[in-house]
Protein backbone atom coordinates (compact mmCIF):
# COMPACT_ATOMS: atom_id res chain seq x y z
CA UNK A 1 0.00 0.00 0.00
CA UNK A 2 1.51 3.31 -0.68
CA UNK A 3 2.99 5.46 1.84
CA UNK A 4 1.90 9.08 2.95
CA UNK A 5 4.61 11.23 2.90
CA UNK A 6 3.34 14.56 4.43
CA UNK A 7 4.82 17.69 4.52
CA UNK A 8 4.67 19.58 7.96
CA UNK A 9 2.93 23.40 7.32
CA UNK A 10 5.22 25.24 10.10
CA UNK A 11 7.77 23.71 12.65
CA UNK A 12 6.36 21.84 15.19
CA UNK A 13 7.95 21.82 18.77
CA UNK A 14 8.25 18.61 20.42
CA UNK A 15 5.57 17.84 23.03
CA UNK A 16 7.27 15.59 26.09
CA UNK A 17 4.03 15.48 28.15
CA UNK A 18 0.62 17.20 27.91
CA UNK A 19 -2.19 16.70 29.48
CA UNK A 20 -5.50 16.09 27.73
CA UNK A 21 -7.91 18.58 29.84
CA UNK A 22 -5.16 21.63 28.45
CA UNK A 23 -6.53 20.70 25.01
CA UNK A 24 -2.98 20.74 23.34
CA UNK A 25 -2.38 21.26 19.84
CA UNK A 26 -0.46 18.36 18.45
CA UNK A 27 0.48 16.70 15.20
CA UNK A 28 -2.34 15.80 12.70
CA UNK A 29 -2.89 14.28 9.06
CA UNK A 30 -6.62 14.69 7.86
CA UNK A 31 -8.20 12.43 5.12
CA UNK A 32 -8.34 16.32 3.02
CA UNK A 33 -4.62 16.98 3.12
CA UNK A 34 -2.87 13.62 3.57
CA UNK A 35 0.01 15.48 2.37
CA UNK A 36 0.03 17.90 5.09
CA UNK A 37 0.58 17.85 8.55
CA UNK A 38 -1.18 20.21 10.42
CA UNK A 39 -2.06 21.75 14.40
CA UNK A 40 -5.02 20.67 15.79
CA UNK A 41 -6.45 20.81 19.27
CA UNK A 42 -7.32 17.58 21.07
CA UNK A 43 -11.21 17.42 22.40
CA UNK A 44 -13.51 17.36 19.43
CA UNK A 45 -16.09 20.37 19.24
CA UNK A 46 -19.12 19.46 17.08
CA UNK A 47 -20.42 21.68 14.20
CA UNK A 48 -23.40 22.16 16.21
CA UNK A 49 -22.04 23.32 19.71
CA UNK A 50 -23.57 26.92 20.22
CA UNK A 51 -20.86 28.94 22.35
CA UNK A 52 -17.19 28.53 23.57
CA UNK A 53 -18.98 27.88 26.81
CA UNK A 54 -21.03 24.91 25.70
CA UNK A 55 -17.70 23.72 23.84
CA UNK A 56 -15.69 23.72 26.89
CA UNK A 57 -17.82 21.11 28.32
CA UNK A 58 -18.28 18.99 25.27
CA UNK A 59 -14.45 19.21 24.92
CA UNK A 60 -14.23 17.08 28.32
CA UNK A 61 -16.36 13.94 26.97
CA UNK A 62 -14.58 14.43 23.44
CA UNK A 63 -10.86 13.86 24.16
CA UNK A 64 -11.61 10.15 23.27
CA UNK A 65 -14.05 8.11 21.48
CA UNK A 66 -14.81 4.56 22.03
CA UNK A 67 -14.70 2.52 18.62
CA UNK A 68 -17.74 0.13 19.59
CA UNK A 69 -19.99 3.34 20.06
CA UNK A 70 -18.34 5.71 17.27
CA UNK A 71 -21.52 5.69 15.17
CA UNK A 72 -24.08 6.06 17.87
CA UNK A 73 -22.80 8.95 19.74
CA UNK A 74 -24.29 12.34 18.72
CA UNK A 75 -20.71 13.87 19.32
CA UNK A 76 -19.28 11.37 16.70
CA UNK A 77 -21.23 9.75 13.94
CA UNK A 78 -21.45 13.17 12.21
CA UNK A 79 -17.33 12.84 11.75
CA UNK A 80 -16.88 9.19 10.75
CA UNK A 81 -15.68 10.03 7.30
CA UNK A 82 -13.65 12.86 8.65
CA UNK A 83 -10.71 10.58 9.64
CA UNK A 84 -7.36 11.55 10.93
CA UNK A 85 -4.19 10.18 12.23
CA UNK A 86 -2.39 11.67 15.37
CA UNK A 87 0.83 11.80 15.02
CA UNK A 88 2.97 10.50 18.35
CA UNK A 89 5.99 8.39 18.73
CA UNK A 90 5.07 7.73 22.44
CA UNK A 91 1.48 8.12 25.42
CA UNK A 92 1.64 7.40 28.66
CA UNK A 93 -0.59 4.90 31.06
CA UNK A 94 -1.06 4.18 34.68
CA UNK A 95 -0.57 0.60 36.12
CA UNK A 96 -2.93 0.32 39.54
CA UNK A 97 -1.07 -1.92 42.10
CA UNK A 98 -2.34 -2.62 46.00
CA UNK A 99 -4.49 0.75 46.00
CA UNK A 100 -0.86 2.54 43.83
CA UNK A 101 -0.70 3.94 40.48
CA UNK A 102 2.71 3.98 38.58
CA UNK A 103 3.27 6.02 35.11
CA UNK A 104 4.26 4.15 32.31
CA UNK A 105 5.35 5.49 29.02
CA UNK A 106 4.23 3.13 26.11
CA UNK A 107 5.67 2.60 22.71
CA UNK A 108 6.02 0.88 19.53
CA UNK A 109 9.12 -1.07 19.66
CA UNK A 110 12.31 1.06 18.00
CA UNK A 111 10.46 4.39 19.32
CA UNK A 112 9.10 4.08 15.87
CA UNK A 113 6.40 7.19 14.80
CA UNK A 114 3.14 5.80 14.40
CA UNK A 115 -0.20 7.55 14.27
CA UNK A 116 -3.43 7.18 16.82
CA UNK A 117 -6.98 6.61 14.76
CA UNK A 118 -8.52 9.59 14.85
CA UNK A 119 -12.01 11.96 13.77
CA UNK A 120 -11.72 15.83 13.44
CA UNK A 121 -13.99 18.85 13.15
CA UNK A 122 -14.15 22.28 12.49
CA UNK A 123 -16.41 24.59 14.34
CA UNK A 124 -16.17 28.73 14.27
CA UNK A 125 -16.92 30.43 17.04
CA UNK A 126 -19.71 33.09 15.84
CA UNK A 127 -18.70 35.93 18.11
CA UNK A 128 -15.09 36.36 17.01
CA UNK A 129 -14.91 34.63 13.97
CA UNK A 130 -12.00 32.34 14.82
CA UNK A 131 -11.96 28.42 13.44
CA UNK A 132 -11.31 25.96 15.64
CA UNK A 133 -9.51 22.92 14.03
CA UNK A 134 -10.18 19.65 16.88
CA UNK A 135 -9.64 16.43 17.10
CA UNK A 136 -10.40 13.36 19.10
CA UNK A 137 -8.79 9.63 19.17
CA UNK A 138 -10.46 6.85 19.10
CA UNK A 139 -9.60 3.67 21.83
CA UNK A 140 -10.75 0.45 22.01
CA UNK A 141 -10.41 -3.10 24.03
CA UNK A 142 -6.90 -3.01 25.56
CA UNK A 143 -4.63 -5.91 24.20
CA UNK A 144 -2.83 -8.62 26.46
CA UNK A 145 0.10 -6.51 26.79
CA UNK A 146 -1.90 -2.93 27.73
CA UNK A 147 -4.48 -5.15 29.37
CA UNK A 148 -1.31 -5.41 32.71
CA UNK A 149 -0.60 -1.56 32.52
CA UNK A 150 -4.12 -0.40 31.98
CA UNK A 151 -5.03 -2.80 34.66
CA UNK A 152 -8.63 -1.23 35.69
CA UNK A 153 -10.28 0.18 32.45
CA UNK A 154 -8.13 -2.06 30.06
CA UNK A 155 -8.71 0.52 27.51
CA UNK A 156 -5.72 1.75 24.68
CA UNK A 157 -6.03 4.24 21.89
CA UNK A 158 -6.24 2.57 18.53
CA UNK A 159 -2.04 2.65 16.84
CA UNK A 160 -1.89 2.36 12.84
CA UNK A 161 1.40 2.08 11.72
CA UNK A 162 2.38 4.21 8.88
CA UNK A 163 1.76 1.41 5.86
CA UNK A 164 -2.16 1.95 7.63
CA UNK A 165 -2.47 5.69 6.95
CA UNK A 166 -3.53 5.58 3.46
CA UNK A 167 -6.35 2.92 4.35
CA UNK A 168 -7.58 4.80 6.91
CA UNK A 169 -7.75 8.19 5.03
CA UNK A 170 -9.31 6.78 2.34
CA UNK A 171 -12.55 8.74 1.50
CA UNK A 172 -13.86 5.14 0.05
CA UNK A 173 -13.60 3.29 3.48
CA UNK A 174 -16.37 1.49 4.78
CA UNK A 175 -18.25 1.12 7.85
CA UNK A 176 -16.99 -2.80 8.11
CA UNK A 177 -13.11 -1.59 6.96
CA UNK A 178 -13.43 0.97 9.54
CA UNK A 179 -14.55 -1.30 12.16
CA UNK A 180 -11.93 -4.04 11.21
CA UNK A 181 -8.97 -1.53 11.56
CA UNK A 182 -10.10 -0.10 15.10
CA UNK A 183 -8.75 -2.96 16.73
CA UNK A 184 -5.63 -2.93 19.32
CA UNK A 185 -2.22 -4.16 17.52
CA UNK A 186 -0.19 -7.00 18.52
CA UNK A 187 1.90 -7.47 21.64
CA UNK A 188 4.81 -7.92 20.17
CA UNK A 189 4.87 -4.43 18.30
CA UNK A 190 4.76 -2.62 21.89
CA UNK A 191 7.28 -1.55 24.45
CA UNK A 192 6.98 -0.06 27.92
CA UNK A 193 8.69 1.24 31.20
CA UNK A 194 8.01 2.67 34.33
CA UNK A 195 8.48 6.30 34.66
CA UNK A 196 9.06 8.82 37.84
CA UNK A 197 5.63 10.42 39.41
CA UNK A 198 7.01 13.62 38.44
CA UNK A 199 4.08 13.61 35.79
CA UNK A 200 1.98 14.76 38.03
CA UNK A 201 3.69 17.02 40.07
CA UNK A 202 2.38 20.46 40.68
CA UNK A 203 4.16 23.60 40.11
CA UNK A 204 6.60 21.45 37.70
CA UNK A 205 7.24 21.89 34.23
CA UNK A 206 6.55 18.23 32.70
CA UNK A 207 6.99 19.24 29.37
CA UNK A 208 10.84 17.36 29.58
CA UNK A 209 12.55 14.78 27.75
CA UNK A 210 13.87 13.70 31.53
CA UNK A 211 10.24 12.59 31.81
CA UNK A 212 10.72 9.93 29.46
CA UNK A 213 13.77 8.19 31.50
CA UNK A 214 12.67 5.09 32.85
CA UNK A 215 12.02 4.78 36.64
CA UNK A 216 12.43 1.79 38.70
CA UNK A 217 9.75 0.91 41.58
CA UNK A 218 10.37 -2.45 43.13
CA UNK A 219 7.78 -3.19 44.63
CA UNK A 220 6.48 -4.29 41.12
CA UNK A 221 9.01 -7.20 40.45
CA UNK A 222 8.34 -8.13 44.33
CA UNK A 223 6.68 -11.72 42.40
CA UNK A 224 3.15 -10.31 43.09
CA UNK A 225 2.59 -8.12 40.02
CA UNK A 226 3.50 -8.86 36.30
CA UNK A 227 6.87 -6.74 35.79
CA UNK A 228 6.98 -5.83 31.97
CA UNK A 229 10.97 -6.10 32.14
CA UNK A 230 11.04 -9.89 32.95
CA UNK A 231 9.49 -10.20 29.05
Amino acid sequence: MRMIQAEWEAPFEPIYHSVGFNYPTMPVITFEYPGRVQRYQWGLMPHWVKSVSEADQIRTQTLNAKAETLFEKPAFRSYVNNRCIVLADGFFEWMEFKKKKYPHYVQLKGGELFGFAGLYAHWTDKETGELMRTFTVITTEANPFMSRIHNIKKRMPVILNRDQWSKWLNPSLSKEQMQHMLTPCSDEAMQAHTISKLITTRGVDTNVPELHHQFDYPELHSGEQFSLFDA
